[in-house]
């Protein structure tokens, strides 16, 4: 429904106007008491929706024009189940009774002796789920692929 810069666009000029004519309403106005309705309802609104769409086209440019399309599903499975020999990116450790993987140089699992090396076969069995901090190189399933 609302995808693309067009309304962040929309909302930057709105607010921009708003903004000029709050400051021309209160240029007016010599006395302060007479000045907080116009900043009350022209100026602090046209802020907000300046800001707003800013922000909006901000991250609609930082996505790269993607923001409005939904992420796909993905499927974590080993990677020689999905064909590929062996784990990318230098293979993987997990503690024993964990639930995550970890890249070999991750903080989590630093310093800690109980941290064995995984095979994809490990990964599969156990069911772990790549760490979200180190961010393991774990092949998405080939069936949830786009």
């Amino acid at each position: 429904m609302f995808t693309g810069p067009g309304p962040g666009l929309l909302l930057a000029v709105v607010g921009g106007a708003l903004c000029v004519l709050g400051w021309y309403a209160v240029s007016g106005e010599s006395v302060t008491a007479r000045q907080l309705p116009y900043l009350a309802s022209a100026t602090a609104p046209g802020v907000a929706l300046l800001t707003g769409g800013l922000v909006w086209l901000a991250v609609h440019t930082a996505a790269g024009g993607t923001a409005d399309r939904p992420a796909a599903a993905v499927e974590w499975q080993a990677p020689e189940a999905a064909g590929e020999p062996g784990v990318l990116g230098g293979g993987l450790v997990a503690v024993p009774g964990g639930t995550l993987c970890h890249r070999p140089g991750c903080p989590l699992v630093a310093g800690k002796e109980q941290a064995v090396p995984v095979d994809a076969a490990a990964v599969r069995q156990r069911g772990l789920a790549p760490c979200p901090v180190c961010e393991p190189d774990i092949l998405p399933s080939p069936e949830t692929s786009p």
